[in-house]
């Protein structure tokens, strides 16, 4: 299954939210409302893609964007392509009154969402807004995210992407995770805040969580993709781990793994671990918010 990577904004002002209408594009779309952004090409950061297509498309200038949420969709019109979005709230800039649409979008218009009817939306619209919809819930030290998102039987053969990150290192760390099946369809997503912690500790808890998520599920043989090279290379056995802060965690992970018929550590670039890294940003945003 192919996949691509999108970042989207809600804007409001007013209590109302900011869509553009399409003026080009496939017919499931043409002439429909959609949230402002667009794809990220490739190495490209969401924020910097973000303000890419704010300007190109509508000459819009960014004053703040926060991540709210990642997931994924599949297209009913193209099912082999799985997008994932990456949805910011985001306020505009001085500029921020004046839209100039480029050829892609023909109008725009400032809508509440009692107002906006179902059928003049993009199916990702629709989606993306119903999420928005949701409050963030605080999250307090060591209380776990987790949420299952289609539900499946194929468990045997599991992918999982894990992140981790602290603000300070050390600092304020959350740890996320994304739990894919054989068919690279994601299947369950959480993670937890930390407390205090380092950037690397934070990384093992993410693959910690993912394991453990694993063997709840049943899985036999496992996969994970961590954009951490130092944690990939000493969780194979090529660097020590002299940190002795991290060893109780790796030897948690080694019994982990004897739950498994086969368990792989590989290493991805940070482009390519969009979903877990949004599970950490958004974890730690909350946490941040219930301050």
């Amino acid at each position: 299954m192919n996949q691509r990577i999108a970042v989207r904004a809600i804007i409001r002002k007013d209590e109302k939210t900011l869509l553009l209408r399409r003026a080009n594009g496939r017919p499931t779309i043409l002439g429909k409302y959609e949230l402002p952004g667009g794809k990220l090409d490739y190495g490209e950061q969401p924020e910097d893609a973000l303000a890419r297509h704010f300007k190109n498309e509508a000459d819009l200038v960014i004053q703040t964007a926060q991540l709210f949420d990642v997931l994924t969709y599949i297209d009913h019109d193209d099912r082999d392509t799985q997008y994932v979005f990456i949805l910011y709230l985001v306020s505009l800039g001085a500029r921020g009154s004046t839209i100039t649409l480029s050829q892609n979008y023909d109008k725009y218009l400032w809508k509440k969402m009692s107002d906006i009817q179902q059928n003049e939306l993009t199916e990702s619209a629709k989606l993306l807004l119903g999420i928005s919809q949701q409050q963030i819930h605080s999250v307090k030290q060591a209380e776990l995210i987790s949420k299952d998102v289609i539900d499946t039987t194929d468990i045997s053969q599991l992918l999982i992407y894990s992140d981790g990150g602290s603000r300070g290192n050390p600092g304020p760390s959350s740890a996320g995770f994304v739990v894919m099946n054989s068919h690279e369809d994601v299947i369950h997503q959480g993670g937890m805040y930390l407390g205090i912690t380092t950037n690397n500790q934070a990384e093992y808890q993410g693959v910690r969580l993912g394991l453990e998520k694993a063997v709840e599920m049943g899985a036999k043989t496992v996969e994970c993709r961590i954009d951490s090279l130092l944690v990939v290379n000493q969780l194979n056995g090529i660097y020590q781990i002299k940190n002795r802060e991290l060893w109780p965690i790796n030897e948690r992970i080694k019994e982990l793994i004897t739950h498994f018929d086969k368990v792989t550590f590989t290493h991805v670039r940070r482009e390519f671990n969009q979903l877990a890294d949004g599970m950490v940003n958004k974890i730690l945003n909350a946490h941040d918010d219930a301050k």
